[in-house]
């Protein structure tokens, strides 16, 4: 199916060492054999993500981006113990397969894992998908449903108790995001002083239930199973998951969260098919996370700004590499853009108080 996620040619400037990578796979991994190619998935923002066929055999290799990278950002061998421990108990993370940091086999830490076929949805539903209003309405009631799982697992029972702490995790979050804001800032976007300010002032106490945060979750890192695209079968992207408050993951995940009734700047920026017919509100959506999990959410508007505003840090994490020459990705020359409308609607939620 074209609909299906395609990896494409590598991109200039972030080429493997194939023979190195294939000689360790076949070494690590029983039964591979035959020819290998390599491609890679464009789509990401953070981590490289590559499609490995051996043979008949597909894989997928993560590896950290090339150029200047956070201090605590792209840890591969975190990334993997999670999908390790979560596996046998969420059954919607891809299987680890190898994780390698020799740097003979690669200059930087990376994982291999198995390759989840499925529809992955991004800006805009591919044509020929059967997702009518209905179905859209299905689709992002079990998008809750599943973080909802998550969220209730047991973090301790599977091995995970020490990924984070939860105590003082808002006030850690509001600080650390303001700091890399600061540090990552370059003179072409808004300083966000007032809406760091105001997140700061406003902080809710930690949530009296702590949970597994994915910290990334959002229609672009899940996928769908192509005969019903209201199932999903797959959640991605794990570089990001913590130990934490439950609506803060909320919060981010809504912040990619696009409507019909949000200014055209925010809908020139959408990544998300969010917009279409039968898709919830965000404010739908807070309902049947209520329902869902049997929790009672106040003051979501706080945790809706400060989701906003964690994507600037991130878009100008990623900027600041291109701004300075770090990377080629043409794709990143208008985040910066993207940082001044996310600054605008921070600012509209709290002048509004609504989400």
């Amino acid at each position: 199916m074209t609909s299906l996620d395609q990896a494409k040619a590598v991109r200039q400037g972030e080429s493997l060492d194939v023979s190195t990578i294939v000689a360790y796979l076949k070494a690590n991994l029983p039964g591979l054999d035959g020819l290998a190619t390599v491609h890679q998935f464009h789509s990401g923002f953070s981590n490289l993500t590559y499609l490995i066929t051996v043979g008949k055999t597909e894989l997928v290799l993560r590896r950290p981006p090339f150029g200047k990278k956070a201090k605590t950002a792209h840890d591969m061998s975190r990334e993997y113990r999670i999908l390790s421990a979560l596996k046998p108990v969420f059954p919607y993370v891809p299987e680890p397969l190898a994780y390698c940091d020799d740097p003979a086999v690669m200059d930087v830490p990376f994982y291999v894992m198995e390759r989840m076929q499925g529809i992955i949805l991004r800006k805009e539903v591919p044509e020929g998908l059967a997702l009518d209003a209905p179905a859209a309405g299905r689709l992002c009631q079990r998008w809750v449903d599943v973080l909802g799982d998550l969220h209730g697992l047991d973090y301790q029972g599977c091995g995970l108790a020490d990924l984070g702490n939860p105590d003082g995790y808002v006030a850690r979050q509001v600080r650390g995001w303001s700091k890399r804001y600061r540090d990552a800032r370059t003179g072409d976007v808004p300083d966000f002083e007032a809406v760091m300010a105001w997140l700061s002032a406003g902080m809710p106490p930690d949530y009296p239930k702590p949970a597994l945060v994915h910290n990334d979750y959002k229609f672009d890192n899940v996928i769908l199973d192509p005969a019903d695209l209201t199932r999903i079968i797959g959640v991605l992207d794990w570089e990001m998951a913590t130990i934490g408050d439950p609506l803060m993951d909320l919060g981010a995940c809504l912040a990619y969260w696009v409507e019909p009734g949000d200014s055209d700047e925010l809908k020139l920026i959408r990544t998300l098919p969010t917009l279409c017919p039968g898709m919830l509100t965000r404010r739908q959506i807070v309902e049947w996370y209520e329902k869902k999990t049997g929790e009672t959410i106040t003051n979501f508007a706080w945790y809706y700004c400060f989701g906003l505003f964690r994507l600037a840090v991130i878009a100008q994490q990623i900027y600041y590499r291109f701004f300075h020459g770090q990377t080629t990705d043409k794709r990143f020359r208008m985040l910066g853009f993207a940082v001044g409308i996310l600054e605008k609607a921070a600012v509209r939620v709290i002048e509004a108080g609504e989400y």
